[in-house]
């Protein structure tokens, strides 16, 4: 858990697939960096799939990771950089589905507003809430 101005804040890293329900969730301290998570996140990586993110995880080092995988990184370059690599705006546009489920994990108060001290029983609820949209996503399905 970090701290900072505000008081303790986390940050939550997940990983989706492309209906917006998600795959792996890790929490860092509020100060953490985005980018040194992603290697964990990527590591069960599956070939032709094209990765979306945001503009914290543009690393040359997560790019290469990526296409040693066998998947295509979307992800937009920073503004500082000299030589931009490849980026589709139409693709990026499918990112909002990760925004969605955040937003629906926002829907469950305990999570919302941060009842959980403790990184390890907060986690613990984040995934239980995981398992509630998947259940959700099952139930309608069939």
């Amino acid at each position: 858990m970090g701290r900072s101005r505000g008081g303790l804040t986390t940050k939550i890293h997940a990983l989706t697939d492309a209906r917006g329900l998600p795959l792996e969730l890790i929490l860092t301290p509020g100060q953490a960096g985005d980018c040194p998570v992603a290697a964990q996140l990527l590591g069960h990586l599956r070939p032709d799939t094209i990765v979306l993110a945001d503009k914290a995880y543009d690393a040359d080092w997560l790019r290469r990771q990526i296409e040693a995988a066998g998947a295509a990184p979307n992800i937009p370059p920073m503004v500082h950089r000299r030589r931009k690599p490849c980026f589709s705006p139409a693709l990026y546009r499918a990112r909002n589905r990760i925004e969605r489920f955040f937003n629906r994990i926002k829907h469950f108060r305990r999570l919302a507003t941060r009842y959980e001290k403790h990184a390890a029983n907060f986690l613990a609820m984040l995934k239980l809430a995981a398992t509630h949209l998947w259940l959700r996503h099952n139930e309608s399905v069939t």
